[in-house]
């Protein structure tokens, strides 16, 4: 299925690895120019290099800005090229006891998860309502809905981002931009990669079968029963990022394996 995304331009925030940069592959392999972000130069270098191999004749440049830092995605944004497609995945997670939860720790939180899709929709949305052309997506996650005792924090940001994708879906009636929300499961990323393999190891465990009895194990209501890999969240962000999916406005779809027991 042709996508229709040659030409298109993609700005892509955390995306020097993880479900960001298997975004960034997917939209590569359907013919769009990607921007890849990432904290600091290096990681930007080094994502953009790989994916300069693999894909060698595609428009693919990088900037880095640290989004816990206003300063810097406002110069970020300073340097962006007119973006048709806006991809909020930035964000920071960790599993910590609610009392432990410093004021600190909640503004820093809201500060990139939550500030760096606001600042970047408020910069390139007005550009993309002119044009009636572009794509907002979201990248949120089943926690947004099933909030863990031990991340509430983090639940709270999932859970902002839906609604601020919904309150901006609004502003695009009767054009063609689109703004949505995935709601991501459990993923398989190379953060999450490296914490289970220190883990295993610790425990003299082999990676595999210890990764299959922790999934189990924390998410027994999992319909897909494993943990989802990067490329498969990625390929439902490519479908809502193409002119094909200009029905699919002001939701938020699940990728989540079926671990949200509700029907919509």
């Amino acid at each position: 299925m042709d996508l229709q995304l040659n030409s298109k331009t993609a700005f892509i925030s955390g995306s020097t690895q993880g479900i960001g940069f298997a975004i960034a592959k997917k939209l590569l392999e359907e013919g769009a120019d990607v921007i890849i972000n990432g904290r600091n130069k290096e990681s930007v270098t080094i994502a953009v290099k790989k994916l300069t191999d693999e894909f060698p004749h595609l428009n693919i440049s990088g900037l880095a800005a640290d989004f816990s830092k206003a300063d810097e995605v406002t110069r970020l944004i300073e340097q962006l090229p007119k973006v048709n497609i806006l991809i909020n995945n930035v964000g920071i997670f960790e599993q910590k006891d609610f009392t432990e939860i410093t004021d600190q720790d909640w503004y820093r939180f809201f500060e990139i998860n939550v500030m760096s899709s606001i600042r970047l929709s408020r910069a390139i949305l007005p550009t993309m309502l002119s044009n009636n052309d572009g794509r907002v997506i979201f990248i949120s996650s089943e926690s947004a809905v099933k909030v863990p005792s031990n991340m509430i924090h983090y639940a709270m940001t999932k859970t902002a981002m839906v609604s601020i994708a919904r309150g901006l879906a609004e502003l695009t009636r009767n054009s063609k931009v689109t703004i949505n929300t995935i709601l991501g499961g459990p993923t398989y990323s190379d953060g999450v990669a490296a914490v289970i393999g220190k883990i295993a190891a610790a425990n003299g465990q082999e990676v595999e079968s210890f990764k299959t009895a922790l999934f189990h194990s924390i998410n027994p209501n999992s319909i897909l029963q494993r943990f989802i890999d990067p490329s498969e969240i990625a390929s439902l962000a490519v479908y809502l990022a193409s002119p094909l999916a200009i029905a699919t406005n002001g939701a938020a779809l699940r990728a989540d394996g079926g671990l949200l027991q509700t029907i919509l």
